[in-house]
């Protein structure tokens, strides 16, 4: 992309006044798991033409921390399966502090044994891993045959690396519902947050979500029979809301697209590895920056992200029992 221009003043502002500083970038739509409520078990993925290389990526980090995007996360897909990614990890770390304020990572933690030690040298310091069951044979029904061991061993070698891990877990009637509780304690116990998400009607899959839908409003009072949750004063930028577990001194999150809508204060947007961007992954509401990108245009790129801002809707359309269905393989997992 020729020139590199200054950011507009007013950065990245939608029509609702909400300024968005927090940007979700899929890398990859690949994956190396086949979770139930996210992927078909023979998915087919996009051709590597199709990807936005990393060169294209960077150049478009670059253009949204000139206009105010303060975090990225790197997200999939699986982020860490694509091949050469630490290159990417560390172009970007190379802008913390220098209009970027932090760089974070969402896995499935089967490859954080590898590569704990190298994100933490790339200047990541926060990594949310998502696990929804620590029972091998339930994880391996969840995940169509994933090694929970494997998982376990990579967010022993993160903590160890000195990073800060979240656990990210769905919440599944009649799959581990029962498993909550364990662990919350699991967690408290390893000195690690836990964020628990309600199952979104997002892409295409197999089941049918409403068979499994948990609300989480149920679990909060079964846990409050246990715990004394406290609202807690902690914000990430992402949609979770946080508690304080007074008996375990530890913390609690909960994403509610469903039981309790988020969107009020939404500060983000979502970059598929296609390069197009979604305002909101309730609606179908996107741009397409790929070919922006690859013509050399910065005029262009900033055209279309003002448009996408000028349509980004005021709140999500999930409801239970369906709802769009956009960003293919795009997690809403926060902080």
């Amino acid at each position: 992309m020729s020139g590199h221009a200054a950011g507009k003043a007013d950065g990245l502002i939608d029509g609702f006044g909400r300024r968005i500083t927090y940007v979700r970038l899929s890398v990859t739509d690949r994956c190396d798991l086949r979770c139930r409520y996210c992927m078909t078990e023979r998915m087919k993925f996009l051709p590597k033409r199709d990807i936005l290389t990393f060169e294209e990526i960077v150049e478009l980090s670059e253009v949204l921390i000139d206009r105010g995007v303060r975090k990225i996360r790197l997200t999939g897909g699986e982020p860490l399966v694509r091949k050469g990614v630490m290159e990417l990890v560390r172009s970007l770390g190379q802008r913390i502090g220098s209009g970027l304020d932090e760089l974070v990572l969402t896995t499935n933690g089967t490859r954080l044994e590898r590569f704990a030690e190298a994100l933490r040298d790339a200047g990541i310091r926060r990594i949310n891993v998502s696990l929804d069951s620590r029972r091998p044979e339930r994880f391996g029904h969840i995940t169509r045959g994933g090694d929970v061991n494997q998982v376990l061993r990579g967010i022993d070698a993160a903590l160890n690396a000195g990073l800060d891990v979240k656990i990210n877990t769905v919440a599944l009637a009649g799959i581990n519902d029962d498993e909550i509780e364990d662990m919350l304690r699991w967690c408290a116990a390893m000195a690690m947050d836990i964020t628990l998400i309600e199952t979104m009607p997002l892409g295409e899959v197999e089941e049918d979500r409403t068979d499994h839908y948990l609300p989480l409003d149920a679990v909060k009072r079964r846990l409050e029979e246990r715990f004394t949750l406290v609202p807690s004063t902690k914000r990430t930028g992402g949609p979770a809301r946080y508690f304080d577990v007074v008996e375990l001194r530890s913390r609690l999150g909960l994403i509610t697209p469903l039981t309790n809508n988020f969107c009020d204060g939404c500060n983000r947007i979502r970059i598929a590895a296609t390069g197009t961007i979604y305002g909101c992954l309730g609606h179908d509401q996107k741009v397409e920056l790929r070919d922006a990108l690859r013509s050399g245009g910065r005029e262009e790129v900033d055209r279309l992200l003002d448009k996408l801002l000028a349509g980004k809707p005021r709140r999500h359309d999930f409801h239970i029992g369906g709802a769009p269905a956009v960003a293919r393989h795009m997690s809403v997992t926060g902080g």
